[in-house]
């Protein structure tokens, strides 16, 4: 099976996310994707991808090819988010051609659906831009599932709404305005009160029904977010996530001894050789991959192994794209470890449903891999030619 037609696309409304599609001479198309810097992507991939992918045979049975470069293979950067695109897209390829969904051949396992958490953004979170400060949260409390203002304002009465969806577990972020404001180097008493008064609303409404996890960012020094994990100490939640700068092992190291909260962390390291240093590093609870930034479903399962030999639950990010949620899905039920996959109902019952023909159903707060080989989704159709939708062609001559 040879590739014959490499297709990058962006969206203007969707500034961050790029799709990458690979065309076969049997007429297969293979699909990919991957988020930040879509342009950067969409060069390399063109520029420096593109050729080794032409003389590539793709064996459906056999292992996928390594396009790590002489560097970019270890980071978050550029190459990796493109190997990253290009690596899910042979994936779905060679699931394809077998007729088997994608998560029977990432492993061996047997579940079927998977629970699932929401994260409390809204449909415009991170739409453009790079930062995740609250300048570029677009929460602007309007429409039904504007999550972010509420969990800023309405805590119980959203916990108890994803209750009754049957969604027990939700991640927010209310530190940022505070981090934000020192720079991650001070929080006062009022604004950790403040901070964590959403958590204290959801605990009183609805008790221990609601599964919590508590987003950092990575943006606290050691000595604030240790006295963050304290303050949340009662309130047991799920998990903390990124307290500190993940790549940090020694801080992560030490939060996560001195915390009665479990930690996780990871979702921004790039490569599985990362993420072994930060579990050989730091017990953490939970180890976190994004799919898109760590290169893709082939580095992701080796995460995901890591983590079980090392006792240590794997959960796969969403809040990119509807491929990356959909790769997540599949890889999350293939690894037993994986217990819970994140979703953003906003982006889900929003954006994402307007991007590709299927979605994975979710089915009584739990998430289930889309009927089909492969993937088991598509593009629409007519996405290429949308306003505000451009496409890079490249072809095999």
């Amino acid at each position: 099976m040879r590739i014959s037609r490499v297709d990058t696309i962006r969206h203007a409304q969707h500034q961050n996310l790029v799709f990458v599609q690979l065309h076969t001479d049997d007429g297969l198309v293979g699909l990919g994707e991957t988020f930040f810097g879509p342009r950067t992507v969409e060069a390399f991939i063109h520029e420096t991808l593109v050729p080794a992918l032409f003389r590539l045979d793709v064996d459906p049975a056999g292992a996928g090819p390594d396009f790590s470069g002489y560097v970019g293979y270890s980071s978050s950067g550029a190459e990796t988010r493109a190997n990253a695109a290009v690596d899910i897209a042979l994936w779905d390829l060679r699931a394809q051609a077998l007729g088997e969904p994608l998560h029977r051949l990432l492993g061996s396992g047997t579940r079927t659906a998977l629970p699932v958490y929401n994260t409390c953004a809204g449909p415009t979170y991170l739409q453009v831009g790079h930062s995740v400060a609250p300048a570029n949260w677009g929460a602007d409390g309007a429409g039904r599932y504007e999550d972010l203002s509420g969990f800023l304002e309405r805590p119980a009465e959203l916990a108890a709404e994803l209750l009754d969806q049957g969604i027990g577990a939700m991640k927010i972020w209310p530190f940022d305005t505070a981090a934000e404001a020192s720079q991650g180097q001070y929080i006062s008493g009022p604004d950790l009160a403040a901070a964590i008064a959403p958590v204290e609303a959801i605990r009183a409404s609805v008790g221990n029904r609601m599964d919590i996890m508590v987003e950092l960012h990575g943006l606290w020094n050691l000595p604030m977010a240790e006295r963050i994990a304290a303050a949340l100490a009662p309130y047991d939640l799920r998990w903390i996530e990124d307290p500190v700068r993940p790549q940090d092992f020694a801080a992560v190291g030490r939060i996560a001894a001195a915390s009665s909260t479990p930690i996780a962390t990871g979702e921004t390291l790039g490569g599985a050789a990362t993420h072994r240093r930060l579990l050989d590093s730091a017990a953490i609870s939970v180890a976190i991959a994004e799919l898109a930034w760590v290169g893709g479903l082939t580095e992701g399962r080796v995460v995901a192994e890591q983590a079980a030999a090392r006792d240590v639950e794997v959960a796969f990010h969403d809040c990119t794209g509807p491929v990356g949620l959909t790769a997540a899905t599949h890889l999350a039920l293939a690894s037993p470890n994986a217990t819970v996959q994140e979703f953003v109902r906003a982006f889900y019952h929003g954006w994402y449903a307007d991007l590709v023909t299927a979605l994975p159903p979710i089915v009584d707060g739990c998430i289930e891999p889309p009927p089909g080989a492969g993937l088991g989704i598509a593009l629409q159709p007519d996405l290429a030619t949308r306003p505000g939708v451009s496409m890079r062609t490249s072809r095999a001559s």
